[in-house]
Formats: C-alpha cells, sequence, structure tokens
C-alpha cells in the first residue's frame, strides 16, 4: 500500500517519509547493507541475509499491492537514509495485526526519523483497519523502547537470552505489541 509523503523538519535538517518505490531497490539494498554493520540492535549481522536490487524490487512490488503492507522510507536530499515496513499476512486468524520493523543510518540518529517512520506506521495500521502491531527489540536498546512505549507499546513476552552479541554474552528480545481498540 502507498501513503501520502510527509515533510519533517528536525535539528536543522530537512527529510521526507514516503513509501518505497520501485526505483529505490538499489539504494535500499547499499544502506541495509551498510545499516546492518553500524548496530547490534538488528537480527543480522553485515552480509547475512542479503537482499540485492531484485530482491527490494520484488519486495517494493508486493507491498505496495497488498493492503496489509507498508514499506516507508525516510529520504535526506534525494537520498534513502532509513526504512520502515509493516507486514501483515493473508491468514484470516492473524489478518488484524502487522508486524514492525525499522533501521536508519547511524549518522542519522537522534532526527526522530525512527518515531516519524513509526508514528506514520501506526496512523497507516490505525486508518486501515489493522488492530495489533507487534515488534521485537532488543533489551540493551532502551531509547527505542522508551519510544515504543510513549506510541502505546507493551511488553508482551521474553524471548530469553534470544541473540548472542559481538562480547561474547547473550541478550533478551523484548517482544512488544500495540492493539488498537
Amino acid at each position: 500500500m502507498r501513503v501520502n509523503s510527509k515533510e519533517f523538519f528536525i535539528h536543522n535538517l530537512r527529510y521526507i517519509v514516503r513509501s518505497a518505490i520501485e526505483t529505490d531497490a538499489k539504494n535500499l539494498s547499499e544502506i541495509r547493507l551498510q545499516i546492518d554493520g553500524e548496530t547490534e540492535n538488528l537480527d543480522r549481522e553485515k552480509g547475512e541475509a542479503y537482499i540485492n536490487e531484485s530482491g527490494f524490487k520484488q519486495l517494493i512490488k508486493d507491498d505496495t499491492e497488498s493492503n496489509s503492507n507498508l514499506f516507508l522510507v525516510a529520504e535526506v536530499n534525494q537520498r534513502i537514509v532509513g526504512f520502515s515496513r509493516c507486514e501483515g499476512n493473508k491468514l484470516k486468524r492473524t489478518s488484524h495485526k502487522v508486524g514492525f520493523g525499522v533501521c536508519v543510518l547511524k549518522e542519522y540518529w537522534g532526527y526522530r526519523m525512527g518515531t516519524n517512520l513509526l508514528k506514520e506506521s501506526i496512523h497507516w495500521a490505525d486508518s486501515n483497519g489493522m488492530k495489533k502491531m507487534t515488534l521485537n527489540v532488543l533489551e540493551t536498546n532502551e531509547k527505542a523502547m522508551m519510544t515504543y512505549k510513549k506510541y502505546g507499546f507493551e511488553v508482551e513476552g521474553i524471548l530469553n537470552k534470544d541473540k548472542l552479541l559481538s562480547d561474547g554474552n547473550y541478550y533478551n528480545t523484548i517482544l512488544m505489541s500495540r492493539f488498537n481498540e
């Protein structure tokens, strides 16, 4: 599904949040790879579960054609610097919910891009009859958890010792959700 573009101006930086289009595919493949190498907050290490340009083209096409998926990008000066996805499914018993994920290049942390991608996704979900949004967050990502709680997400469960990070220690994954009555 597509949504209208929205412009933001935060800390002297202007950026746009908009629906992904197929011509974004090459850039998305490159920045996803870069982001995966910049943080351990995501599930992947750099290069794992790599999605190439044609893979992103197909993902964008499928998401655009689906009423239960949303693929957004954050763009600065015609350059994609972050993105988010809401992914639903066609099974009747779980068709009321979508999973949410977000990532932003490290040099653009602090400009509320992740928050604005989240807010636009929540608005889309609520406007399209999605009753539940779910997400996973690493227990060490306290800033993200505070943001999610601010926007109505609650802890739903904990996956104990779920991720092995570079320091050799295991960390919990926090399952969070937001229910729209």
